[in-house]
């Protein structure tokens, strides 16, 4: 569906199997714990987390910057492979779940915000293939008729962040908000 540039050469992963369990692990329970804590979330947590020693977590990433950045590089590769994920899906349908699929990026990279350089080149990188990747299910939505043709994809992905950086009563008001969003990317009906 999308020939997006991955960034998952960011994220080097060892070869062998028990070590790229071992990696995996780390990454996911780091995932888990920087969502609840932050970017200061515990080492040593993260690493009971994942069933490792806290040896294993330096062996792989040995600062906690390099723990950081790789998380939400991989959070940044998966939200750009689900954009192929959707092609099966009708247009508009396809762009919902993959917008879905970037509130879902978008709170682990909130979590993450303060300890990530947004100046460094796999910063800008990222952006770039976020946007690359967005922009063929955008363009199908438009060609279909149900999505506005005066927007891009960059529009789309900062009203959706804007909308995810507001603190919400509840998960319904984030979800009737969201829904308000979505229905303004629809054209106008005559």
């Amino acid at each position: 569906m999308t020939d997006a540039p991955l960034v998952s050469a960011a994220v080097a992963r060892p070869l062998r199997a028990d070590a790229r369990r071992n990696f995996e692990a780390v990454l996911a329970a780091a995932r888990d714990a920087f969502a609840t804590n932050g970017p200061d979330a515990s080492l040593e947590d993260i690493a009971r987390r994942a069933g490792v020693g806290i040896a294993t977590l330096y062996r792989n990433f040995p600062t906690r910057a390099s723990l950081i950045e790789a998380v939400y590089f991989d959070e940044v590769d998966a939200l750009c492979r689900a954009a192929g994920q959707f092609g099966e899906l009708p247009p508009w349908e396809a762009l919902i779940a993959w917008l879905r699929r970037f509130v879902d990026y978008a709170t682990t990279k909130r979590a993450l915000l303060d300890g990530l350089n947004r100046d460094s080149d796999m910063f800008r990188n990222a952006k770039y293939a976020m946007f690359e990747a967005g922009k063929p299910l955008l363009a199908r939505a438009q060609a279909s008729g149900d999505a506005r043709a005066d927007v891009e994809i960059s529009d789309v992905l900062f009203l959706i962040s804007g909308l995810l950086s507001v603190s919400y009563a509840n998960d319904e008001q984030r979800e009737r908000v969201l829904g308000l969003a979505l229905d303004g990317i629809r054209p106008p009906r005559p």
